[in-house]
């Protein structure tokens, strides 16, 4: 069976998703999503290219869907300003998908700038959204927090640190999941140990590093034996805090970054100072993002369900703009399920 038939197949036995258009274009589903948007940045070229995709492939939201969802095409907004290209890339193709099953019009902001978040919330409010989702770390800002509350909109929280009373939420166990990170590196045999911690602006960042230093303590590992560096999320602090942890004699042999941009970032740090990665230093992250699989040594790493978690922030945001209308009910609290994840950026505590 060739290309064109298989995709006939496909367009005659399923709904064709984001993914599919992009496929086909020979673009990312990012790409794609800023010209359904109709976003200025796209060359015409790849724009032709896109629209003959979603016009070949029939590419529009499910009337069944929506139908059997028993509602109008609501239409969503998603505030984001996340540092991470990969953690943004994985959640807005979740939220896409989601968006296309469900029949829901997903319009899509950046809001770099908490204290912007009235005018942001305001534009889109006049564009007649229906509800919000607020990934990390606007569903902690307190500016664009109050901002939502003062506009009365159904939102949804994703990731943010704890449950909350007003507003819907789905995340994980982010303390679990480091305390499971450092029970790995304990197991073999590492005892000095350096991290990076998160943006500050995050409680995750701290619920991360708590959960990681609790494992150590248990393991009766000293607090001399354990040094922390600040990091923002970014490859950059990465690379700023890697090289502070790596440019000591009695440098860690194993590192805990905050995510997976970090941890990438101390990768490189370590190949350029001549170190080996595991047999000198061990290296973990967190998020599981495409980056941790596609560098060399591919990264130990927990993997958040970004995807999973955006689809569910569709779906979660249309419940409670039902349950507002309606009067009804609290706010969902969804905790999803992490997994840690072994690749060869570990391996056992060097000698000596």
């Amino acid at each position: 069976m060739n290309d064109r038939n298989e995709r006939q197949r496909r367009r005659t036995t399923q709904s064709a998703t984001i993914r599919d258009v992009a496929a086909l274009a020979g673009v990312s589903p990012m790409t794609v999503s800023r010209v359904i948007n109709r976003e200025t940045t796209v060359k015409e070229e790849t724009r032709a290219l896109v629209e003959a995709a979603i016009t070949e492939l029939n590419y529009a939201p499910n009337p069944a869907a929506r139908s059997l969802a028993g509602s109008a095409p609501f239409r969503i907004g998603l505030l984001y300003d996340n540092p991470s290209t990969g953690y943004l890339s994985e959640f807005l193709v979740g939220a896409l998908d989601e968006s296309s099953r469900t029949g829901a019009q997903v319009v899509i902001e950046k809001c770099a700038e908490p204290e912007l978040a009235g005018a942001t919330l305001t534009r889109l409010l006049k564009t007649g959204v229906d509800g919000l989702i607020l990934p990390a770390p606007l569903c902690e800002s307190a500016q664009v927090l109050a901002e939502v509350k003062a506009a009365g909109a159904a939102a949804v929280a994703v990731a943010p640190g704890k449950a909350s009373a007003d507003m819907a939420t789905i995340r994980i166990d982010n303390e679990a999941a480091a305390f499971e990170l450092a029970e790995h590196l304990l197991g073999l045999g590492h005892k000095r140990f350096g991290i990076i911690k998160g943006h500050p602006n995050q409680t995750v960042s701290q619920q991360r590093l708590d959960g990681f230093l609790a494992a150590l303590k248990a393991a009766g590992i000293s607090d001399e034996n354990v040094r922390i560096e600040q990091g923002y999320f970014t490859y950059r602090s990465g690379l700023e805090a890697a090289e502070r942890l790596l440019g000591e004699d009695d440098r860690p042999t194993a590192i805990f970054a905050g995510n997976d941009d970090m941890a990438a970032a101390t990768a490189g740090v370590a190949h350029r100072m001549g170190l080996d990665v595991p047999e000198d230093v061990s290296i973990v992250g967190f998020d599981d993002t495409s980056i941790a699989a596609n560098i060399w040594p591919a990264l130990t790493t927990v993997h958040q369900p970004i995807a999973a978690m955006a689809r569910a922030a569709v779906d979660l945001v249309l419940e409670e703009i039902r349950r507002q209308r309606g009067k009804t009910g609290e706010p969902r609290q969804l905790m999803h399920p992490h997994t840690l994840i072994v690749r060869d950026s570990t391996g056992p505590a060097p000698e000596g």
